[in-house]
């Protein structure tokens, strides 16, 4: 019988609702760094603008109005000017300690979180901590790359007397296609990879290039990734009616109890998306198990020839 992607991926979320533990291992990893990490952001955060604060308020920033653009476009180049230089500084630190701690929280929570699904495959720390820090080292040069090809496309179309705002505006969507673009391509590889290294029992490089040649199991996962960007999108649309609900009840619900329901409909998210995560992550192990035979058929074959 054709096994459809999506159909299975219904069955095996049931399965992960019915083993709260791997929900509750995926987000006491993540947690576990995100908070504390968070938490040094935004004392960071507060530091650069209790040390600005002064030259915040002269660039205008508290009176702007999104009913005057141009003014707007003005005070948003004085606060970047004002912002740059210790918000710069501050990511030559931050970002470095974001990238190697999460890779090392990734690697170990996530062989944690496979092997309660499966007690078979082993602990491979070291591969899974290496392949996640590619794949955050690449994304991170993804966003510089954006960064500087976004600052060119202003520099090329906005300087002289005549700015060309349609060439610009032009020149952000075409290269933010691209750069997605090739993400999105790049992204898949180091997603397969860390599951192939423990299912396969390959090398790091050997994974990654496994990863390009996965046969009929890739269809399957296309199905998969897209159910998960529905769900996604989904989830989106979830979290902004949640934040809306409050709106008739404007007089009542405000200030702190306003910030109380918006942290519980984030953190109501960030857990929905979670659960989803862990059940991408058991839909490509049933799904190469249920391929692997295709897969392993010719090697055998070969191997009893000679």
């Amino acid at each position: 019988m054709p096994v459809r992607g999506t159909q299975s991926f219904i069955h095996i979320l049931r399965d992960c609702w019915r083993r709260p533990s791997l929900l509750t291992l995926e987000v006491l990893w993540r947690w576990a760094f995100g908070v504390p990490f968070a938490a040094l952001f935004a004392w960071q955060a507060w530091n650069i603008y209790t040390a600005n604060v002064g030259q915040l308020a002269s660039t205008g920033i508290y009176d702007v109005s999104i009913l005057d653009p141009m003014r707007a476009a003005v005070v948003t180049a004085d606060v970047y000017a004002v912002l740059a230089p210790p918000v710069l500084h501050a990511l030559l630190w931050l970002v470095p300690i974001g990238i190697i701690g999460w890779a090392i929280a990734s690697g170990i929570g996530r062989s944690a979180v496979l092997r309660r699904y499966d007690s078979t495959l082993p602990r491979r720390w070291t591969a899974l901590i290496v392949l996640q820090l590619l794949r955050i080292v690449f994304l991170a040069a993804s966003v510089a790359f954006w960064f500087i090809a976004i600052r060119w496309s202003a520099a090329v179309t906005l300087t002289g007397d005549a700015p060309n705002i349609l060439g610009y505006l032009a020149l952000v969507i075409c290269l933010s296609l691209a750069v997605f673009t090739v993400w999105a391509l790049v992204s898949w590889v180091f997603s397969i990879a860390p599951l192939l290294v423990l299912l396969e029992r390959r090398s790091i490089a050997s994974s990654l290039a496994r990863s390009l040649r996965l046969g009929p199991l890739k269809g399957k996962l296309v199905e998969i990734n897209l159910a998960m960007g529905i769900i996604k999108l989904a989830l989106v649309v979830l979290a902004m009616v949640w934040s809306a609900i409050p709106l008739p009840f404007e007089a009542v619900v405000q200030g702190a109890s306003l910030y109380a329901w918006w942290t519980v409909g984030t953190i109501l998210y960030c857990i929905a998306s979670d659960f989803f995560q862990v059940g991408r992550l058991a839909a490509f192990i049933q799904l190469w198990r249920t391929f692997q035979p295709i897969h392993s058929a010719p090697t055998q074959n070969f191997a009893a020839l000679k």
